[in-house]
């Protein structure tokens, strides 16, 4: 590999791994030393890329017109179109016209060889299942996610009982069958689940859990990982 085919690499890899990444890590992600990181880090520096961070700490790169641009790979077309294409057909018309749209801005910005992938990919979705219905508005709701707003449900559960919770909606996850809203529930002082199709009313309070919602979500995640 050239050395700048292995600087844009190192790019690439600062930008999918979570920040601040270690030259360790680094170094395990491109089979190299940690001593060619440092020294590659140098360079994109003296090049003009923004790098913040030092050994023994971590690096975080900062996107600027310097950096080299984004070119997709075949694979990674591909797995645009899948995730596209699967996010389209979930049934719900805001994120199927939004997933529409992208596609159609990724196409305009590929090249030739790269649109005949998008148009013609190799792999597929089919989903033959509709989600239940729900009259909670999921644009107002991921607003609320996003401005870490205080949201009060009445809710019933699947053995009919009712129940009225105050909330922290951390993120609105699509399985296979439901959607429903992941969150920090007030009332347990745990994580709990809520289906949309299972909430009765919803009222967003004029209260927040800034700045919660990243670390409680990863928290989340983390929990789930370690319980398979």
């Amino acid at each position: 590999m050239s050395r700048s085919d292995r600087l844009i690499r190192l790019v690439q890899a600062m930008r999918r791994l979570p920040s601040p990444v270690t030259a360790s890590r680094l170094a395990d992600e491109m089979e190299v030393s940690q001593r060619s990181i440092y020294r590659d880090i140098q360079s994109l520096r003296t090049s003009g890329a923004i790098i913040d961070g030092e050994a023994g700490y971590g690096y975080t790169l900062t996107e600027d017109s310097s950096l080299p641009p984004m070119q997709f790979e075949a694979d990674e077309v591909e797995a645009l179109a899948l995730g596209l294409t699967t996010v389209a057909k979930l049934g719900n018309s805001e994120f199927t016209y939004a997933a529409q749209n992208a596609l159609a801005k990724l196409e305009a910005s590929l090249p030739a060889d790269m649109r005949l992938r998008l148009r013609h990919s190799t792999v597929g979705t089919f989903l033959f299942r509709q989600h239940p219905e729900s009259d909670v508005e999921l644009s107002r709701l991921r607003e609320a996610i996003w401005d870490e707003q205080v949201v009060h449900l009445s809710y019933l559960d699947l053995k009919e009982q009712h129940s009225e919770r105050k909330i922290w909606p951390l993120s609105v996850c699509f399985f296979d069958k439901v959607q429903a809203i992941v969150a920090w529930c007030c009332l347990r002082e745990d994580f709990r689940m809520f289906r949309l199709d299972r909430i009765q009313s919803i009222e967003f309070l004029d209260e927040s859990f800034r700045p919660r919602r990243v670390g409680l979500l990863r928290e989340y995640f983390q929990q789930q990982s370690g319980s398979g």
